[in-house]
């Protein structure tokens, strides 16, 4: 093996020392200066990602924020809407009820007139038909004849 020989080991080493020099200077300049702008780069497009993703977030919770406030408003406003036509709807009921309860009065005072006046007449009636059927006891009772005069003058003081 020619590494071995101990005479090859002087340029061995040179050559050793120029190729690691060589390499080094090629790492130095162009390798490493190509791969800490790709780590710069890497880290930038992190900062940046999470840039974003924090603005996002921020986004995402006034998003959320405005849904609800508007989800609230939207209650809100139906409860309002629900409100208002429970309160129409009462005073229409109030006004109905008011407008029937009227009639009822109403009709309650016609009848309770035409009663009277069946009463009033079915009284005026009364001396009459009493009269009528004294007249006719009497006639059945006595058999005489009693004028109406004597009749009614009988039953009125019956009556009083």
């Amino acid at each position: 093996m020619p590494q071995l020989e101990f005479h090859d080991w002087a340029p061995q080493l040179i050559w050793l020392a120029i190729s690691f020099v060589t390499l080094y200077l090629i790492m130095a300049r162009v390798a490493i200066p190509r791969i800490g702008t790709v780590i710069e780069e890497r880290r930038d497009r992190i900062a940046t990602d999470l840039d974003q993703a924090e603005q996002l977030k921020k986004d995402t919770e006034e998003a959320i924020a405005a849904y609800e406030q508007a989800l609230a408003e939207a209650r809100a406003k139906a409860h309002a809407i629900a409100q208002e036509t429970r309160d129409k709807l009462s005073a229409e009921v109030e006004a109905e009820r008011t407008e029937v309860e009227a009639k009822i009065a109403d009709k309650t005072a016609e009848a309770e007139a035409r009663i009277q006046a069946s009463k009033s007449a079915a009284l005026a009636h009364v001396n009459e038909v009493a009269a009528d059927t004294a007249e006719a006891i009497v006639k059945e009772l006595v058999g005489g004849r009693v004028t109406k005069a004597e009749l009614k003058a009988a039953v009125s003081a019956a009556t009083n």
